[in-house]
């Protein structure tokens, strides 16, 4: 399994599109940056057959600490959940092993 980092993204997409990778990096940090703001506002993002990107609420719970086993508060938080859309789940799930 590889990592692809946004720098190799920008360069696969450029070559597809023939345009200059640096207008093709600053497309994906523009729409990366769409994507934080309205995480940060709460919105919903929708992308069909790919996925959902929400905010959800985590309540506050008790933890232990795993080295003295003392117990501790965990404040609750904001977390981004994503649920993959169907056309993703179908690819992943039938892609050789």
């Amino acid at each position: 399994m590889a990592t692809i980092t946004k720098r190799e993204l920008a360069e696969a997409i450029s070559q597809k599109l023939k345009s200059p990778q640096i207008v093709t990096k600053q497309t994906i940090q523009l729409f990366l940056e769409f994507c934080t703001e309205e995480l940060v506002k709460g919105n919903r993002l929708e992308f069909r057959d790919f996925g959902i990107l929400t905010t959800v609420e985590r309540g506050a719970k008790i933890g232990r600490n795993p080295k003295t086993g003392a117990t501790v508060e965990v404040p609750p938080k904001r977390v981004v959940r994503f649920k993959s859309g169907r056309l993703l789940k179908e690819k992943v799930q039938n892609m050789p092993s």
